[in-house]
């Protein structure tokens, strides 16, 4: 099976300067995070530090600091006895997950359609003609990514790390609970949605955004279909060694 050069990117090679130990548990957090993002590890997949260990080539301590990372950010549970498994946010989780997002992004919207740049509309725009493309070829573990990224670019946009740190975080755990589990018609009402939201801050338009934007958080949130499958680990962390 070839093995996905994206993934295997975020492995350090020998010649790698970055190849230490941060990195190299860095790495194995990004991979887990995009293979989660891009529907290729589902809730409740077991992740056993020697599968991991043998995938990125590395000790089992190493693994073990990625896998209480992503524990701390709560992508993942830690098991006594039984070991890490990808998380299974409940229905409650998930509401109290889009409040955050709700009452965070009602003042990032504000402040944007204030500050907002030429040159940040521009590459507003670019991102969503991304996000338009993957949408079109059925990429559903890009358009996955680019739709969750528009709200961090959204964040990072004003210029305050803490903030930006924040979306990754809650974009990432909704990925767990929503994101993940979109068909293709709601990826595409999604990025329709965007579009609207991007045409409103573009008009400075305050109270539009911050409407469109509850209305497209609410649409998101009843969208959710918490269906835990299992997943093979080897393929979701290599996902095109499957070709082979």
């Amino acid at each position: 099976m070839p093995v996905d050069r994206a993934i295997l990117e975020l492995v350090p090679s020998p010649r790698d300067p970055r190849g230490d130990k941060v990195a190299t548990t860095d790495r194995i957090v990004e991979a887990i995070v995009d293979a989660i993002v891009g529907r290729r590890l589902m809730p409740g997949t077991k992740l056993p530090e020697q599968a991991i260990a043998d995938i990125f080539k590395v000790s089992r301590t190493l693994v073990r600091q990625a896998l209480n990372r992503l524990s701390r950010d709560r992508l993942i549970t830690l098991e006594p006895a039984r070991g890490a498994f990808v998380a299974m946010p409940s229905v409650e989780e998930a509401r109290q997950v889009f409040e955050v997002r709700t009452l965070v992004e009602v003042a990032v919207v504000r402040e944007l359609c204030q500050r907002i740049t030429a040159g940040q509309l521009l590459d507003l725009r670019a991102h969503l003609r991304d996000e338009g493309r993957a949408v079109d070829r059925t990429d559903v573990s890009g358009r996955t990514r680019l739709l969750g990224d528009f709200h961090v670019v959204l964040a990072k946009m004003l210029g305050n790390d803490v903030l930006t740190r924040l979306m990754a975080d809650l974009t990432s755990r909704s990925s767990l609970i929503a994101l993940m589990y979109q068909s293709a018609s709601g990826a595409g009402h999604s990025f329709e949605e965007h579009v609207r939201i991007v045409d409103a801050i573009e008009q400075r338009d305050a109270r539009l955004a911050v409407r469109l934007l509850k209305q497209h958080l609410i649409s998101v949130e009843r969208n959710l279909r918490l269906d835990p499958r299992s997943s093979d680990l080897q393929a979701a962390l290599q996902p095109d060694r499957r070709a082979q």
